[in-house]
């Protein structure tokens, strides 16, 4: 359950914020220690706030200038949807479970859903589900 007055949709979106500005002092902030992230499309499950962290500094490696802008949300007690477009540009190397992807130079535009759950003001469980055929489509990784 959530402390009363705490309010998930900022928290939430305080996420995407930090992430955008790669602040990982302050994204960190949001995460439980003890987080479950899964991220649909890759196969990916990580946990911990460390190996969250680290995972998402991966993609900005791969994508430096990547942005997510929250097109809607709700929200209910404990839990955040998001829906989110990722915009970016492919410059630096990709880390799948494949292999690595060199920079393509590609902009790319891919949709996704983001799932929070709460525990009090900290997000505790996490499920992105991304749309990595159309991201591998648009860096010219598989044909369209």
């Amino acid at each position: 359950m959530t402390e009363v007055g705490v309010d998930l949709t900022h928290a939430s979106a305080d996420l995407i914020d930090a992430f955008n500005e790669a602040d990982w002092e302050r994204f960190r902030g949001v995460l439980s220690p003890d987080i479950v992230y899964t991220e649909t499309g890759t196969g990916r499950r990580v946990e911990g706030a460390d190996a969250y962290v680290t995972l998402c500094q991966g993609w900005k490696v791969a994508l430096p200038d990547v942005r997510g802008t929250i097109r809607g949300a709700i929200a209910t007690e404990d839990q955040v949807a998001q829906e989110i477009l990722w915009e970016g540009t492919h410059t630096g190397p990709m880390e799948t479970p494949g292999g690595t992807l060199p920079p393509s130079g590609a902009q790319i535009g891919v949709e996704a859903s983001l799932w929070l759950r709460f525990h009090g003001d900290k997000a505790r469980e996490v499920h992105h589900y991304l749309d990595v055929l159309s991201l591998l489509q648009q860096i010219g990784a598989i044909p369209r």
